[in-house]
């Protein structure tokens, strides 16, 4: 695997409404490189009542970054790069 410049980005969790979350379970999967079979790293494997508020939370995100301008929108994006 390639390694980053900054390794504390490589998160192996879920991003639920604006924090890191486990499976409520503790399960993960893991994830492979299709070419190789290599473990890249794991995800959680979130149930039914994770997964429906995930998708809750990133449908009001969506909401509220449609209200904003392109110029709003592109001026968070260049803040985050």
């Amino acid at each position: 695997m390639n390694s980053l410049k900054d390794p504390s980005l490589f998160n192996q969790q879920a991003y639920v409404g604006g924090e890191w979350v486990d499976a409520p379970d503790g399960k993960t999967e893991q994830v492979t490189n299709p070419a190789t079979g290599e473990v890249l790293g794991t995800v959680p494997v979130l149930g039914r009542d994770a997964v429906a508020h995930a998708v809750d939370v990133a449908e009001k995100a969506q909401k509220a970054w449609k209200k904003r301008t392109a110029k709003e929108r592109s001026a968070i994006l260049m803040k985050w790069y």
